[in-house]
């Protein structure tokens, strides 16, 4: 089940990526919240797209071979980061899409993490 998820979060995470590499304006314009921080700021979006896009291999990388689970541990170091971020928003009422965030921030983050952690019978995988 683990690697399941680890391959799902992978597929999203490695095309969040993408889209924020490549196709940032666009991703800039249509996730709910952005454009409301401000005007887009390239080299941020493609910076963090960077993240995102190693977080979605490390997360490949666990699924496709058990035994490297500590890089999608390190991946999933990010997306649980940037849900902290979103959480802290969410408790001190600055953030208006606190759903969205719960469901497409929060939640990967947290199953992220589970599926990063080898269950027993990986550890000497």
């Amino acid at each position: 089940m683990q690697r399941w998820i680890a391959a799902i979060l992978a597929v999203l995470n490695t095309a969040n990526g993408l889209a924020m590499l490549f196709a940032s304006s666009i991703w800039w314009a249509n996730v709910p919240g952005v454009p409301e921080t401000g005007p887009l700021n390239l080299h941020f979006v493609q910076d963090v797209g960077a993240a995102f896009l190693v977080a979605g291999l490390a997360l490949a990388a666990r699924a496709w071979r058990p035994i490297y689970w500590p890089a999608a541990v390190a991946g999933s170091g990010f997306l649980a980061a940037h849900a902290l971020i979103h959480l802290a928003m969410i408790a001190t009422g600055h953030d208006h899409h606190a759903a969205t965030d719960l469901a497409l921030v929060i939640l990967p983050a947290a199953l992220a993490l589970y599926s990063a952690f080898p269950n027993r019978g990986e550890r000497h995988a």
